[in-house]
């Protein structure tokens, strides 16, 4: 399989593409992604929101998991698409409803768990409601700095994934075959072909591509610790895991989080984001949606390759299509926009020499241990805390 390091390229860029944009109405957004894997924990994924640009990016697994730490690890993408989303709306909001404000800051922690034996089949991922704390400094009357809080949130993708239980949908083709998985719901739509990686290279019309995710800090390769080097490996797990986002708005809708894994010991990255031109950005760095969608598709990839190896079952590969939907509803203009979202709908490529019950297995396997599908089974509604000029607002 290729490496991270065997593509050469950086962690993210634009795509040179001529593949038609995802059909979607003015009230909804569709997010595509296609994910592969790589050698070892690393995963690479072609991500577009809309009709904008197409995104390439690569992730990777610590110390824990056995990981080459060389790109981020799949949580990191989520907590940074949450942080984007949410300045994103608070942003549109506020230039539509002409509210000036001075700076607008956001610290993030998601949490999550993980309990069971792989090897028993009763291993599961959960999670638990995102703390978020918004720092803004306005001279706008703060009622109505409060209303843009509050329509950020309720018109935020990933707030909605987080907050509303989904029946997530799956299929499966195993080998080239179109396979039944007992216990998930089953996808309407049909997609034959695993995606394909070829000819996917930076466009040149859009050469900005580096330092868009970049490490900020090292992990530290430790043994014999709680969420040390191979900790996330073991085949009975009963931990939780924390993960901490540090976002700023930069200029106009560019914005940046640096994003850190407490629990268990991982490395840092910086994020880079900026909206696309519907939404008043210049899309010279993925847009929150992308971000979110990529965090989902990785993390899934990540229990399929931890359960492969765990079983000691090599998979030859396997990659997946991933359509995440989110419908909008009333005015910005007029304060009253919310987003609802739609099941996320996965189908699994699997190419290996087990029988087909193996394969639905692993499919069954990965909702059950992937922590932002947990997220999306239950109901898990942020714990938002404003901080409005230096004093606390009571939301």
């Amino acid at each position: 399989m290729p490496t991270i390091e065997s593509l050469g390229y950086p962690l993210v860029f634009s795509v040179a593409n001529d593949r038609p944009a995802s059909s979607e109405r003015a009230d909804q957004v569709i997010v595509r992604a296609e994910v592969r894997c790589l050698e070892g924990m690393q995963k690479e994924a072609v991500i577009r929101v809309g009709s904008g640009l197409m995104w390439r990016m690569v992730s990777d697994e610590g110390p824990y998991l056995n990981g080459t730490d060389l790109a981020p690890f799949p949580l990191a993408f989520f907590t940074a698409g949450m942080q984007f989303s949410f300045l994103s709306q608070l942003l549109q909001s506020a230039r539509a409803r002409s509210i000036a404000i001075a700076s607008v800051t956001q610290s993030q922690d998601n949490f999550y768990s993980m309990g069971g034996s792989f090897l028993r089949g009763d291993a599961t991922g959960g999670a638990m409601p995102a703390r978020v704390e918004v720092s803004i400094e306005s001279d706008a009357d703060p009622d109505d700095v409060l209303r843009l809080v509050k329509m950020a949130v309720a018109s935020s993708g990933p707030q909605a994934l987080m907050r509303d239980a989904l029946t997530n949908v799956f299929a499966l083709r195993h080998n080239g075959k179109r396979c039944d998985v007992d216990g998930l719901q089953a996808s309407g739509s049909a997609h034959d072909k695993a995606p394909a990686f070829e000819g996917v290279t930076p466009d040149t019309a859009n050469p900005d591509s580096d330092g868009i995710i970049t490490k900020v800090r090292q992990a530290e390769k430790v043994h014999g610790v709680e969420g040390g080097a191979g900790s996330s490996l073991k085949t009975e797990q009963k931990r939780t895991l924390h993960v901490h986002g540090t976002a700023r708005v930069t200029d106009g809708m560019a914005m940046e989080t640096d994003i850190e894994l407490f629990k268990p010991i991982g490395s840092s990255f910086r994020f880079l984001c900026d909206e696309v031109p519907d939404n008043g950005g210049a899309e010279r760095a993925p847009p929150p949606l992308a971000y979110v969608s990529a965090g989902v598709g990785f993390c899934y990839m990540t229990q399929l390759g931890r359960y492969a190896h765990i079983l000691g079952k090599p998979l030859s590969s396997y990659s997946l299509i991933q359509e995440n939907a989110f419908a909008f509803q009333g005015s910005v203009a007029q304060g009253t926009r919310s987003v609802t979202a739609q099941p996320t709908d996965t189908h699994v490529f699997i190419d290996s020499d087990e029988d087909d019950d193996v394969a639905a297995d692993f499919v069954r396997t990965g909702e059950r241990t992937c922590f932002l599908h947990a997220a999306m089974r239950g109901q898990h509604p942020s714990d938002i805390h404003l901080r409005l000029n230096g004093l606390d607002v009571t939301l």
